[in-house]
């Protein structure tokens, strides 16, 4: 997994941006325009020399669609296992 010190405190971040992009047969260039972000900045992102905004962040975890939290951890990830790619819930119609 990649991780990156790009928050503003310089705390860890760690990500799976590779393996989603890998696993779903999307090349830099694919995510970056599916993205509207310059291709380097996928780079930037995988090597961990940039950590994203968190508009960025949900914008990926949406084209993934999976909870941000699959991509994006403050805590090294353990093994992927297929719980942790699973598709979000969809919202409950109850809350308001």
């Amino acid at each position: 997994m990649n991780a990156q010190r790009g928050s503003a405190d310089g705390e860890l971040v760690h990500n799976r941006l590779p393996l989603l992009r890998a696993d779903r047969g999307l090349s830099r260039t694919d995510l970056a325009e599916a993205l509207g972000i310059h291709y380097q900045t996928v780079g930037y992102l995988e090597r961990g020399e940039y950590a994203p905004s968190l508009h960025l962040a949900l914008r990926i975890a949406r084209l993934f669609d999976v909870p941000v939290e699959a991509v994006f951890s403050l805590e090294p990830f353990g093994p992927l296992g297929v719980d942790a790619l699973m598709t979000r819930p969809a919202g409950n119609p109850d809350r308001r």
